[in-house]
């Protein structure tokens, strides 16, 4: 099992998590173009991608997806609520694949299963996952305001963690956003803070941990030095270890074993 971003951020976000022969991507917020530029620097493409899994409908995260399934007949899978708020993604005279899923309930794409879990996030019905090849879990964290013991429990004992890592407190506060955009992104609904994060990893069970990635990080109230220090204060690792989700480059597979 592995896995690899294409791009992490405002600008854009996509994960491709991989088990034997099936490749899924978490979420496609970039066009066409960028997308398969992203996919070839893993040398992958887009017959290599067996379904795109959609978290939410915000435009970083769902903006290319259903022009890219529908021109390369990929399906889709994404809650009620998710569907609802993107038919203004959809392409005219589209055939999309698409497959309603709950929120609570795990579901299986060829040799990946996929555990959705719901979070708190400004958004309709929104999801994250945690993906397995029945040994191995990749949990994944990102746009999410605060933590529920729900989300402490589905991501406990995974070896493998992509976690939300927004933005630093004092950065947020002082820096350019106007102040009712401060209010949401630092809100119950809005992202995770640094030592937010910092804190969920230090209450789960992390005895089988493998990779840690911070993930969507803003480019004005947080820095890659600010995020690794702050969850490798918990794990007493060293900066390196912690990965950074970068929105230019992504990172490269990472495999899990």
């Amino acid at each position: 099992m592995r896995f690899a971003s294409l791009g992490s951020g405002s600008a854009g976000n996509a994960l491709v998590v991989e088990v034997k022969q099936t490749r899924l991507m978490l979420d496609c917020g970039f066009g066409i173009k960028d997308t398969l530029t992203r996919l070839a620097r893993l040398n992958l493409a887009p017959a290599d991608i067996h379904g795109v899994v959609i978290t939410h409908e915000h435009d970083d995260h769902a903006g290319g997806a259903f022009k890219f399934a529908a021109k390369y007949n990929i399906p889709v899978w994404l809650t009620y609520g998710t569907l609802k708020m993107c038919t203004r993604y959809f392409p005219n005279q589209h055939a999309l694949q698409l497959h309603v899923v709950d929120s609570h309930t795990a579901f299986t794409i060829q040799d990946i299963e996929v555990h959705p879990y719901p979070v708190p996030h400004d958004a309709r019905e929104p999801i994250q996952c945690v993906f397995s090849d029945g040994s191995r879990r990749l949990g994944v964290l990102t746009d999410v305001g605060c933590i529920t013991p729900h989300i402490e429990e589905k991501l406990s004992a995974c070896k493998a963690l992509v976690l939300e890592c927004n933005h630093d407190a004092g950065m947020l506060h002082n820096g350019p956003y106007s102040w009712s955009l401060k209010k949401r992104v630092g809100g119950d609904l809005g992202h995770l803070e640094n030592n937010d994060s910092a804190n969920l990893l230090s209450r789960l069970d992390n005895s089988k941990l493998q990779h840690v990635v911070a993930a969507h990080l803003s480019a004005k109230n947080n820095t890659p030095l600010l995020a690794k220090t702050a969850l490798a204060k918990v794990l007493g690792c060293e900066l390196e270890w912690i990965g950074i989700a970068d929105q230019a480059q992504g990172f490269d597979w990472r495999l899990i074993a």
